[in-house]
C-alpha cells in the first residue's frame, strides 16, 4: 500500500488551474481501483492519496501522470508500507507479509 503525499510547489491559484484535470485523473484511478482515498491537506499546502494494488514502480508511474505533476505545480513523497491491519471496510487490501 502507499501514502502519495503532494506538496504545492506553486502558488494556489496555479493549483487551481489545474484542479479539474487533476480531478478527471483521480476519477480514473478510483475506477480502476487503485486510489482508495485522497483529499486536501489542513492547512491546504498539498493532498494525500492512498493507494493500494499496484507495484512501486506503476505508483511512481501514476504519479507523473498527474496533471498537478505534469504542469509541476506539485511533487510527490510516495512513502510504501505494509497494511497488516486495517478496518473492515479496507480488508481487500490487508496485506500478511512473509517473514
Amino acid at each position: 500500500m502507499f501514502v502519495m503525499e503532494l506538496a504545492y510547489t506553486a502558488p494556489l491559484e496555479a493549483v487551481e488551474e489545474e484542479m479539474d484535470a487533476h480531478i478527471a485523473w483521480l476519477d480514473g484511478y478510483y475506477a480502476a481501483g487503485v486510489f482508495l482515498a485522497s483529499g486536501r491537506k489542513v492547512p491546504r499546502d498539498g493532498g494525500v492519496i492512498l493507494a493500494a494494488g499496484v507495484s512501486r514502480a506503476e505508483i511512481e508511474k501514476i504519479a507523473a501522470e498527474d496533471p498537478f505533476a505534469v504542469a509541476g505545480v506539485c511533487a510527490y513523497r510516495i512513502t510504501e508500507f505494509i497494511a497488516t491491519k486495517t478496518s473492515a471496510d479496507l480488508a481487500t487490501v490487508r496485506e500478511n507479509p512473509v517473514a
